[in-house]
């Protein structure tokens, strides 16, 4: 599977997405959203699992070469 504009996300899951998309780690991540650790993690799961992604890097390609931060623009 890949990214499709039919792919839905959580508004966690966005926000993460785009803290991906500029390179934190998941612990900053947490820290700006006050969330843990292991809620970050599970977030980030997600989003793979959804868009079919090995990794984070993958999955920012993959939802780049969608056009999925063009729509959020």
């Amino acid at each position: 599977m890949v990214y499709s504009t039919t792919t839905k996300f959580t508004e966690t899951e966005k926000k993460v997405i785009n803290l991906l998309k500029e390179g934190y780690t998941n612990p900053e991540i947490g820290e700006m959203l006050h969330i843990s650790r292991h809620t970050v993690k599970h977030h980030v799961s997600s989003v793979l699992s959804k868009i079919g992604a090995v990794n984070r890097i993958n999955a920012i390609f993959m939802l780049a070469s969608g056009g999925y931060f063009k729509e959020i623009e």
